[in-house]
């Protein structure tokens, strides 16, 4: 299925895009808003979005600012959560849409818990791919040591062999061909014509300004907003070291109505095309407007 591309901008008039993946003909349902992780783009849900789409839901999936085919913020310091919520807000007040069911990977999905703590009200449900209101140090700090620093990739096979380096823990059972589609995804073709990460990379100064406190941020009362009265899916990885069943149990202990699958054999984040995460996600989203 394709995708329109859509554009919407920021409170600080930023340009920001989406794919708009329209909904299959039938009855009217709540939308979906898919928001990637960290250093992502909406090119993450190119396998997943299309499915919903087809099961009768609009999906918004975005870049957000410094990612894709998003703007860079001239000011690094909104590269945080809170700045992408109101971005999310903005597009929704732009395109009409007052509630949808939101789609979180990482990142994601703390930008859908900063969404509850500010405005509540827009999300009808909530879909959260690995990731908590805590999380586990060593994730982060995994993630935190390539983020943003510069790579030396002239050729795609270079390209594809530097995504395997940093995501092949969580992916072990991919082959040339998955990682080849994964450098796709976060690379983008150079003026050169040489690959280059396709985000901003000053995307890691507020966390390197934020010091040792970005590596354990406590989200728990957004989480606890969150998941009040209303229905949440957490998909973890079996394998996650951002999301540890110690994190896990507590998150189950605050929401106890949560519901949560496992995917097997990955580890931070499920792609969400694996077969676990589908068998839980579409009768999840069924059970919503």
């Amino acid at each position: 299925m394709t995708y329109a591309d859509r554009r919407w901008t920021s409170p600080d008039g930023l340009s920001l895009y989406a794919r708009d993946y329209a909904a299959a003909a039938g009855a009217a349902k709540l939308p979906v808003i898919a928001i990637h992780g960290l250093t992502r783009n909406s090119a993450d849900f190119e396998a997943i979005a299309p499915l919903i789409a087809q099961s009768g839901r609009r999906v918004l999936a975005v870049d957000v600012r410094g990612r894709g085919r998003s703007d860079n913020a001239p000011d690094p310091m909104t590269y945080v959560p809170a700045t992408y919520a109101q971005d999310i807000l903005a597009l929704l007040q732009q395109t009409g849409i007052e509630r949808a069911v939101f789609l979180g990977t990482s990142m994601g999905g703390l930008i859908t818990m900063a969404l509850a703590a500010v405005r509540s009200k827009v999300i009808a449900g909530a879909i959260i791919n690995d990731v908590g209101p805590e999380v586990a140090k060593e994730g982060l700090a995994r993630i935190a040591a390539y983020t943003g620093q510069p790579v030396d990739t002239p050729t795609w096979a270079e390209a594809a062999a530097y995504v395997k380096r940093n995501n092949e823990v969580a992916f072990p059972h991919y082959k040339d061909t998955d990682w080849n589609a994964f450098a796709r995804r976060v690379f983008r073709e150079g003026p050169e014509g040489s690959p280059v990460l396709n985000y901003d990379p000053d995307i890691v100064v507020p966390i390197k300004a934020a010091g040792a406190k970005a590596l354990v941020p406590n989200l728990w009362p957004m989480f606890t907003r969150l998941t009040k009265g209303r229905q949440v899916l957490l998909v973890r990885g079996e394998n996650s070291d951002l999301l540890s069943p110690k994190i896990l149990a507590k998150m189950q202990k605050r929401a106890p109505r949560m519901d949560v699958v496992e995917v097997p054999g990955v580890g931070h984040a499920p792609m969400l095309d694996e077969p676990a995460a589908k068998a839980a996600i579409f009768p999840f989203l069924s059970e919503l407007a």
